[in-house]
């Protein structure tokens, strides 16, 4: 607000200083200004407090989050299948942490770790980066429910198995499977607004990059697979 009122300031008095000829600043009398110079330094002066009234109507993160976002340009995507195979690794990575909570000692602290790793890294950027997509397909409002679904009940696992690893009675395992299970429904269903093709062949590198000693891997997703093991 001060910012604006300084540019303001300076607007305004830039436009008095300019209506009058140097050598004359300090001597001549207001009444010098001809009728057309008055005239146009009134009107700067309106459309400074216009301007003044407007942004200090204006919510206080509104200019930065807001107003001026839209003339931000994006960051250009990679293509697709760059992002759902971290995605589908992220997906595996939650459920094995629903496995786990079985054992008689779960390790609360490591599974918060293991959230943090790998694959899951990177799945915040990984699933806007796919509702994105989404949202050029028209489908952007489900997407983007789902990645807000995925990312609270991640959050909210995270949280319990905080207090679970401080001995939080409160955090109970039901409660984490909970979390697990809507957060892996979230991502199914964002993974079902990616195309068919991109899907099957998303899910094949998935698999190779789990299981590189299974099989030999097919050249066509050779060079998909090393990109993914680079990234991750």
């Amino acid at each position: 607000m001060a910012a604006t009122a300084t540019t303001a300031h300076v607007s305004i008095n830039r436009s008095f200083s300019n209506s009058i000829p140097f050598n004359q600043t300090k001597r001549a009398p207001r009444c010098a200004l001809s009728p057309q110079n008055l005239k146009e330094s009134r009107r700067v002066v309106s459309i400074s407090l216009l301007l003044l009234h407007s942004f200090s109507s204006l919510p206080p993160n509104s200019i930065a989050g807001g107003l001026f976002d839209r003339y931000v340009k994006k960051k250009k995507l990679e293509p697709l299948e760059s992002y759902v195979p971290a995605v589908i690794l992220t997906q595996l990575q939650i459920k094995e942490i629903e496995k786990s909570l079985e054992v008689d000692q779960p390790q609360y602290a490591f599974y918060r770790s293991f959230l943090r790793s790998g694959p899951a890294a990177s799945f915040r950027s990984n699933i806007r980066a796919v509702a994105e997509y989404a949202s050029d397909g028209g489908r952007g409002k489900t997407a983007s429910d789902d990645v807000d679904r995925c990312l609270r009940a991640v959050d909210e696992l995270d949280s319990l198995l905080l207090r679970a690893s401080r001995n939080n009675g409160e955090a109970s395992a039901k409660l984490m499977k909970e979390k697990i299970s809507t957060a892996v429904n979230a991502l199914d269903s964002l993974l079902q607004t990616v195309p068919t093709d991109v899907l099957d062949k998303s899910k094949a590198i998935a698999d190779s990059y789990r299981n590189p000693d299974s099989n030999e891997v097919p050249e066509e997703l050779d060079q998909d697979l090393k990109e993914l093991q680079s990234i991750l």
